[in-house]
């Protein structure tokens, strides 16, 4: 069979006016997940976001007794490091049932880091967001007269305009990365950088997006095609900073940090859907999307800037086998559709190669289906799980031109709903 490499970025070109210079990607970090590390994981994973071409962690704190501890080690293990550095993301969602952030303590926390050499500086001061917070704006005045910083919080809940009329922000930060209904990408991003004007825009991206804990959420978006999409838009949109949402959010399975070694770190319910999951694989797209992004719309990578290869992800079972779950495509205020119309039964795959005319092949339960680009670089697609002869444990390999883009075997595809639920799998031929 021959397919087309998926191409949004016709859709956004006749959306640009101006272009910027664009800027660093950043990964949403949740420290209320991480009350588990010790410096030396802290050390272990700012290596790993740093090889994958991450500039910094954006700390999502909240008023847990840890939280401290965790920044300390946080920015420790970026002074051990030229390239890499945090700034604080201060939750206002999660701390409000902690009695909530009032000016005095988030004044204290941003001077404790401020002038620390692992803070990440963004227009000469540091760098702060948040994840909501929208009914304590008015704050934000009174605080950066006493802790000087660069604020771009996340308002999303008000929309573009509602968020960008909003006092004392610099810039925002848009937590939109998950399409309605059945799409490849949201299509927000343009309205944040028109709403925003002069100020800078750090647009997010994501990889997935799946939730299941019982009395408190259980949705999904859409998410096939969503890594490869919004990047493909990151580099068309050309906002002045990204931040991959997230690095380690289990609960949500949008995650690209390697499975915690300690369990304590999943909140309730998701220990059962995560930990079949691994998603570290995507991290190995990074430095060519990255590179990517910064090189702006029409771009090309240098071929010394990645590694060949070839990354494929899937659900473990086909949607109907999960149907009993009861899961919607949509979280509660958007259209909500069943699962299977969003999330289709399908083996995505990307390649990644400098030269020739990428040819994925994937066999499965003794069938080989083989997908053709269309024309040299970079070549995205799926094959349904209808064209093969059967489910079982999935070989991904490739080629193009004279360059081998590797082989890997991922975890099989079975007929009963799996621990992993909605969840994907994600592997790597490197």
């Amino acid at each position: 069979m021959k397919c087309g490499s998926l191409d949004i970025a016709v859709l956004y070109l006749s959306l640009l006016s101006t272009c910027v210079a664009a800027g660093d990607v950043f990964a949403h970090h949740i420290i209320g997940t991480s009350a588990w590390m010790t410096p030396a994981d802290w050390n272990q994973q700012v290596a790993q976001a740093s090889a994958a071409g991450i500039s910094a962690f954006a700390l999502n704190i909240a008023l847990d007794s840890y939280t401290e501890t965790q920044l300390d080690h946080a920015y420790a293990a970026a002074n051990q490091t030229t390239n890499f550095k945090m700034f604080l993301s201060f939750d206002y969602q999660a701390a409000s049932s902690q009695g909530g952030f009032d000016v005095p303590t988030v004044v204290a926390t941003i001077n404790r880091y401020s002038s620390n050499t692992g803070q990440y500086i963004y227009n000469g001061k540091p760098l702060v967001s948040t994840f909501e917070g929208t009914d304590r704006a008015t704050d934000w005045a009174s605080i950066k007269d006493q802790a000087a910083c660069f604020f771009m919080p996340d308002y999303s809940s008000l929309g573009a305009e509602g968020a960008a009329s909003q006092p004392n922000i610099d810039g925002l930060l848009s937590w939109d990365a998950w399409p309605y209904g059945v799409a490849d990408a949201p299509t927000t991003a343009t309205q944040y950088k028109s709403a925003l004007g002069s100020k800078p825009f750090m647009m997010p991206v994501s990889p997935w997006f799946y939730t299941n804990i019982p009395n408190s959420k259980k949705w999904l978006q859409d998410g096939g095609n969503l890594w490869h999409a919004s990047w493909l838009q990151a580099q068309q949109v050309n906002p002045e900073l990204v931040e991959i949402l997230t690095w380690n959010d289990w609960g949500e399975s949008h995650y690209i940090a390697d499975n915690p070694r300690d369990p304590s770190a999943y909140p309730p319910d998701s220990n059962v859907y995560v930990p079949p999951s691994n998603h570290s694989a995507w991290r190995a797209d990074l430095p060519y999307y990255i590179a990517l992004y910064k090189g702006g719309p029409n771009s090309t990578p240098d071929a010394s800037s990645y590694t060949p290869h070839i990354t494929f992800w899937y659900r473990l079972s086909p949607g109907a086998a999960c149907a009993s779950l009861d899961v919607p495509c949509g979280q509660p205020g958007q259209p909500q559709l069943d699962a299977t119309d969003c999330d289709v039964d399908a083996i995505f795959f990307t390649a990644f190669a400098p030269t020739g005319t990428p040819t994925v092949t994937i066999e499965m339960s003794g069938s080989t289906q083989t997908a053709t680009a269309e024309a040299a670089g970079l070549f995205h697609s799926s094959v349904p799980l209808s064209d093969f002869g059967g489910l079982g444990a999935v070989t991904v390999s490739g080629s193009s031109g004279d360059i081998n883009l590797g082989t890997a075997t991922g975890e099989p595809i079975g007929s009963e709903c799996p621990d992993a639920q909605w969840n994907a799998f994600v592997g790597t031929t490197v």
